[in-house]
């Protein structure tokens, strides 16, 4: 199930051409997967083009409100543990980044009686060019489909990667370069093999396969593989064709 959904996905986002169908897009697969709400928040910083931003979500009105009238971005504890982390994770896990103050839990609080129990948020940052996140969220009498979390985490890097691109902006930045042999075992570990599965594919063995993921997760200077193939994905240096052949 997992493999298609992310394939209806990415066919949604080759016919997404601005934001409206995005979000639309993102409504869908967020119901689909077990959440009843999603944002998705992204700036981009270019010489050349400026600043660009895109905020599309489908919180609760009165949370959306609160949110914008006492300006709370600003104190957001999910905001400040995007910051300090590459991967997905659960709003349960943002002690593990940021200490949580009195006063955020009293905004997560407020987030509750407006609609907002629980949430995952995948975030993205390039330093001095592109910060954003994507979370889906559950409804304060819902839990967590904590069954689903990879696959948001892959669904909410497609949606910010196609938010990048739609927008105009590129990383001014040339990312990592990968060898072709590093970039075909990452790309069948994106498939789902294992490492001796991609041993026996390609020809060589686990060990090899082992460290040419180890060299590319070092170029990105990353800690584990599915921060890798966020990386390589953001980047363009694997794309999500490549991944689901479409």
């Amino acid at each position: 199930m997992f493999r298609q959904v992310a394939e209806d996905f990415a066919k949604e986002l080759d016919d997404a051409a601005c934001d409206r169908q995005l979000a639309g897009a993102l409504e869908t697969v967020s119901r689909r997967i077990g959440f009843d709400h999603f944002a998705l928040n992204l700036e981009a910083h270019s010489a050349e083009f400026g600043t660009s931003a895109v905020l599309l979500h489908d919180y609760p009105g009165e949370w959306a409100s609160v949110y914008t009238t006492f300006e709370l971005a600003g104190r957001d504890p999910v905001r400040r543990a995007c910051d300090r982390s590459f991967s997905g994770f659960a709003w349960e896990r943002i002690k593990e980044f940021v200490p949580l103050t009195r006063g955020d839990s009293q905004m997560l609080a407020i987030g509750r009686e407006c609609g907002i129990g629980d949430g995952f948020t995948v975030p993205r940052h390039l330093p001095g060019r592109v910060r954003g996140s994507c979370t889906f969220a559950v409804g304060p009498d819902n839990k967590l489909p904590h069954e689903f979390l990879q696959i948001a985490e892959v669904i909410g890097a497609m949606a910010l990667t196609h938010a990048l691109r739609f927008i105009g902006m590129v990383s001014e930045a040339r990312p990592p370069q990968l060898s072709d042999r590093q970039r075909e075992c990452l790309l069948w570990i994106a498939r789902g093999k294992t490492a001796a599965e991609t041993a026996i594919i390609l020809g060589i063995s686990p060990e090899t396969v082992n460290q040419h993921l180890k060299l590319a997760r070092e170029r990105y200077s990353v800690h584990c593989c599915q921060s890798l193939i966020l990386s390589a994905l953001f980047d363009g240096l694997i794309g999500f064709s490549d991944i689901f052949h479409l």
